[in-house]
């Protein structure tokens, strides 16, 4: 009988190696950094959220909403925010192992910014080539995020896809505090690395990094939860303040379509 021994888990703290890649790629994939215990948690728990029929509606500023490429239906696709309501997102979000990994990737404490778990069922449409700064007075520009997978992510069901090295050009579109996608020649497609990940892996970019995402051609879920930081140093601790800025810019958004009776809960 053979003995079947687990890897050891990639170390926290980033190699001299890893840290020349990130800041001349802008991005970085760690394969199996959580350990499989926390990822069946964690699909447990993204089920049992989904159930959550108290929270999602559209006039909910928490949830997301997504069309579905083959039937044009509107499809509840996102939390946002999701540690309140998940402990062990929140316990994935807070992990001392994941700051410390982020710790030595600024090269100073790392700050909770944003979180969000987005589902991604089958058939609905992913997302457009865009970055994550946005010109909000204040914006951390230090901002990046981690992705991690509790699905298989791949090309079939619209993983996210990241073209490394245009984070040395900053903002790739007017700085006006406005979401911006960017046209498809802002980038060669040739660069395209598609973040293909199994739960246990992460991966990390940068807010200036252009990222997209394909439809959900497949017949699997592709849920994946997203989480962003700062530095210390970049705005500190300020999670709390983003969500309230975040949810003022939401309510004038939705003002614009006739939507008046948004709250949050």
């Amino acid at each position: 009988m053979t003995t079947q021994i687990e890897a050891a888990p990639p170390p926290a703290v980033l190699s001299a190696e890893q840290l020349r890649d990130w800041h001349a790629t802008g991005f970085l994939v760690l394969r199996d950094f959580f350990p499989p215990d926390w990822m069946k948690d964690a699909a447990a728990e993204a089920e049992a959220l989904l159930e959550r029929r108290d929270l999602i509606h559209t006039d909910n500023l928490r949830c997301r909403w997504q069309t579905n490429v083959e039937t044009d239906a509107c499809e509840f696709e996102t939390f946002d925010p999701v540690i309140d309501l998940g402990p062990v997102c929140r316990r994935i979000a807070l992990a001392p192992r994941l700051l410390e990994m982020l710790g030595s990737l600024y090269g100073e404490e790392a700050c909770l910014f944003k979180d969000k778990l987005i589902f991604k069922p089958p058939g609905v449409k992913g997302y457009g080539l865009h970055q994550d700064w946005i010109a909000w007075p204040g914006f951390p520009r230090s901002f990046l995020t981690v992705l991690v997978p509790f699905d298989r992510a791949d090309a079939d069901n619209g993983c996210t896809i990241v073209y490394p090295g245009y984070h040395h050009n900053g903002s790739l579109s007017t700085e006006d505090g406005q979401y911006h996608e960017l046209p498809a020649e802002a980038v060669d497609e040739a660069r395209a690395v598609p973040l293909e990940l199994d739960p246990g892996d992460l991966a990390v970019f940068g807010g200036f990094t252009p990222h997209r995402s394909a439809p959900n051609r497949s017949s699997r879920w592709r849920r994946q939860l997203y989480l962003s930081y700062n530095k210390l140093s970049d705005g500190g601790q300020q999670r709390i303040k983003h969500y309230e800025e975040f949810h003022r810019w939401l309510r004038v958004k939705y003002a614009e379509y006739n939507k008046h009776n948004t709250y949050f809960q």
